[in-house]
């Protein structure tokens, strides 16, 4: 399943949204935007390791795998890829269903070249 959310919205609201459609997986690698005592004790419920490093602003800094949490280039160099598409960075469609297949033939079009 995939999931288009506001551009505004928080990465906690997002989580939220998230948790209720992960597939079963070993670990999730997340920014500093998912930090939080509430996402980490859910995805332990369900067995899964979080790879999250702590805001600053944490008192106690909870240890993540930095080794793996490098591999999350990959997806960052993915979005940067989307937003080579000028349709897709500027955002032209106003209908969100419209935008998100712009999306998706623009994946496409990547993954295939």
């Amino acid at each position: 399943m995939l999931l288009l959310s506001e551009g505004q919205m928080s990465d906690h609201k997002g989580a939220r949204l998230l948790l209720d459609v992960l597939p079963p997986a070993d670990s999730l690698i997340g920014d500093k935007g998912y930090d939080s005592n509430w996402f980490r004790k859910a995805l332990a419920d369900r067995g899964i390791e979080s790879c999250i490093p702590p805001t600053k602003s944490r008192k106690q800094p909870i240890d993540y795998d930095k080794g793996l949490y490098r591999q999350r280039h990959r997806i960052e160099n993915m979005f940067g890829k989307l937003k080579d598409w000028r349709r897709i960075a500027t955002r032209y469609d106003r209908c969100a269903h419209t935008f998100f297949s712009a999306i998706c033939i623009a994946a496409a079009v990547i993954f295939w070249l």
